[in-house]
């Protein structure tokens, strides 16, 4: 069975330890090096940029977290990033999406669940906790009544879109428009393309900042 590789960025010995042994628990991942802070991360830079994730925590001894993010997203394959944070204010969350994170966590979060959230990156997800999602709601929701500039992407890629800013993974937006999988992950592509990032997070951020969509929570099912 192939194993994605994940790559860890926390100064805390044993904040590290506990997340290395959760991800290297399930099958499916193993873990492929460990940084205690940016010096230690860009020293390694090889080992990040072949990984297939790597969590960053933002409070790092020399600097901000994001520096590695946002550097990780101008690589030629950039991996996914996910935060894995104490702090969950607005102003560092909107900056790690900024930067280019793929999802955002809380490090009081379940750690039980830490591995299939990688996993959930790995397939397109956007695995943000649900008092940041509330941050970003806030901060993002578009006035009805504010002018907007006619839209870049298409129609039907803005229902793709508003159903991935809802939290709709790939597989229940093919299901939801009645469209192959395919078809989905092509409306995907071209919306990145069109909005200049690399990441579901950064297409919803965008899409939010230009009034192309209104964000609305998820429905329980």
């Amino acid at each position: 069975m192939s194993q994605h590789s994940v790559f860890i960025v926390e100064d805390d010995g044993l904040t590290r330890s506990r997340i290395s042994r959760r991800v290297s628990s399930h099958d499916k991942l193993m873990v492929v090096g460990e940084a205690e802070s940016i010096e230690s991360a860009t020293a390694q830079w090889q080992s990040l940029t072949t990984a297939d994730v790597v969590l960053v925590d933002l409070g790092l001894p020399d600097g901000d977290g994001t520096q590695i993010i946002q550097k990780l997203s101008a690589s030629t394959q950039p991996p996914y990033c996910l935060v894995i944070s104490v702090f969950g204010d607005e102003r560092r969350v909107v900056k790690a999406i900024e930067a280019g994170a793929s999802g955002y966590l809380l490090k009081d979060s379940d750690e039980e669940s830490l591995a299939e959230l990688i996993l959930q990156t790995l397939r397109g997800d956007c695995p943000i906790n649900p008092s940041i999602a509330r941050h970003l709601l806030k901060k993002f929701r578009v006035d009805d009544k504010q002018p907007t500039l006619p839209s870049p992407i298409t129609k039907r890629e803005t229902e793709v879109l508003t159903l991935v800013a809802r939290g709709y993974s790939n597989t229940e937006i093919s299901e939801l428009l009645q469209m192959s999988f395919h078809t989905v992950t092509s409306h995907t592509k071209s919306i990145y393309r069109k909005l200049a990032v690399n990441s579901r997070s950064e297409a919803v951020f965008e899409a939010a900042q230009l009034g192309l969509i209104t964000l609305h929570p998820k429905k329980s099912q």
